[in-house]
């Protein structure tokens, strides 16, 4: 392999990531934000001792 052809292919792999890290982003997760709980709670809450 000719030396021009190993700098191009170097050339384009760097340039590739490059493109990569600072392009649009591509991801295609749903939006999410704060969600309050509306369903009904499975234990019966703690009582807290007091250590007096």
């Amino acid at each position: 392999m000719s030396i021009f052809k190993q700098f191009d292919r170097v050339v384009q792999y760097f340039s590739g990531a490059f493109v990569r890290i600072f392009g649009p982003s591509d991801d295609s997760y749903p939006a999410t934000g704060s969600q309050s709980f509306s369903g009904t709670s499975s234990k019966k809450p703690k009582k807290h001792r007091s250590f007096d």
